[in-house]
């Protein structure tokens, strides 16, 4: 099988959609299929093209079996909505001279992720004029986000971009996406179920594992042996809520056994660091190297999952998994009825996503109970063996492409 993987974040971006396409290309160039992949430098989560790659060339490489074409991009130093837009734009046009360039290979599948949706119409057309599946796999709502966020405003706005967004949908063969309750929304905006496709983020089960010992983060960052580590690793962005985590390491300043570690970049780091600045019981770290995940993970006691209010059932985080993984709980931001508020409850607290006094409150209670806290990691690793297995997954997931192919060939 051939599948062409079309969209501006890919592998070695260590967060989100980046993160989850690498690996998906890896784990099926080693199944045998063959695989392209047409792609952006990497940038992100710094929003700054990394070294070593060109943001101003077409660049052509192999990894991990897979052919890579790397485009122009256009990354702003600072993000705002208009230039967020322009930066997709940029990619949208840069990138389709490399689409075409795969004219005479000739995929059986075209497969792009959302975000970003500006990708789309390009993939459409060139799958159809080459016999082709369309396949959009959606891992956010881009457009509801964006009107959530307050980075798009306007009813009348919303009701032209949402019937764009509609007409673009039908035109996939399969649309895929990470939760129930976004599949359920994909059928609110007319995707009909036998198109719908369930593809959850995972997690390397094996790799990320409870640890038997201590971290070695632990004595990295000079933590006291009987700290309770309160974690935050990812993106910080703009869904995050990441206010939530300094407000929440400001309410508990006078517990002196409760140490926080803040691990990311993004656009939302400088903020989040000026308003910490004054906290002696907060440690920040970078974006850590893959093969050190697990060991970062498992530097938690407790792990810290905060989203802004408005966009809290838009999005079920990729981080979860691993957090899940780890065996250790999860406080986090999401209203009970929410898939996330749903899973939290399981193996952690869910707290009301705007509400910093919860979250703190929620994590002094984990805090002053080991035994409750060993007990929902081990509800924690269970429920990511059972449900984010990456193997198990991407398995699932060959089995819908080679449907999807031989529907094709029908």
């Amino acid at each position: 099988m051939k599948l062409l993987v079309y969209g501006i974040n890919f592998a070695p971006e260590l967060t989100g959609i980046g993160k989850y396409t690498g690996e998906m290309v890896a784990w099926l160039a080693a199944q045998g299929h063959e695989v392209r992949v047409v792609t952006a430098p990497p940038y992100y989560p710094d929003w700054a093209v990394w070294p070593g790659y060109n943001g101003a060339r077409y660049t052509t490489e192999s990894w991990n079996g897979a052919k890579v074409i790397r485009t122009p991009l256009w990354v702003p130093r600072k993000v705002t909505g208009t230039r967020r837009l322009i930066h997709l734009a940029s990619f949208a046009l840069g990138s389709i001279p490399a689409l075409l360039a795969q004219w005479h290979w000739k995929p059986d599948v075209v497969w792009v992720t959302e975000p970003p949706l500006f990708c789309s119409p390009a993939a459409v057309v060139f799958a159809r004029l080459r016999s082709a599946k369309a396949w959009l796999h959606i891992q956010d709502y881009e457009v509801d986000a964006a009107f959530e966020l307050g980075l798009l405003k306007g009813q009348r706005v919303r009701s032209m971009v949402a019937s764009m967004e509609r007409r673009l949908m039908r035109c996939f063969d399969r649309i895929s996406t990470i939760s129930m309750r976004m599949m359920e929304r994909a059928n609110s905006k007319g995707t009909e179920d036998a198109r719908l496709v369930s593809l959850p983020n995972w997690a390397d089960v094996s790799a990320i594992r409870p640890l038997t010992g201590e971290s070695p983060y632990r004595a990295e960052l000079g933590l006291p042996p009987d700290a309770v580590v309160a974690l935050y690793s990812g993106n910080m962005g703009a869904k995050q809520g990441l206010e939530l985590l300094a407000e929440t390491a400001s309410l508990l300043a006078g517990h002196a056994d409760i140490h926080f570690v803040f691990c990311g970049n993004g656009a939302g780091r400088a903020d989040l660091i000026k308003r910490c600045e004054s906290l002696s019981n907060v440690r920040f770290l970078d974006l850590q190297p893959m093969e050190r995940l697990g060991d970062l993970l498992g530097l938690a006691d407790i792990h810290l999952l905060p989203q802004r209010a408005d966009a809290a059932d838009l999005v079920m985080p990729s981080k979860l998994t691993g957090m899940l993984s780890s065996g250790r709980p999860v406080v986090a931001g999401a209203r009970p009825e929410t898939e996330l508020g749903q899973v939290t409850a399981k193996c952690g607290i869910a707290v009301p996503p705007d509400d910093p006094k919860a979250f703190a409150d929620a994590v002094l209670s984990l805090a002053s109970q080991p035994d409750r806290r060993r007990e929902l990691g081990i509800r924690a690793r269970t429920y990511a063996e059972e449900n984010f297995d990456r193997d198990a997954v991407l398995r699932q997931f060959e089995r819908d492409l080679k449907a999807c192919v031989a529907d094709t060939r029908r």
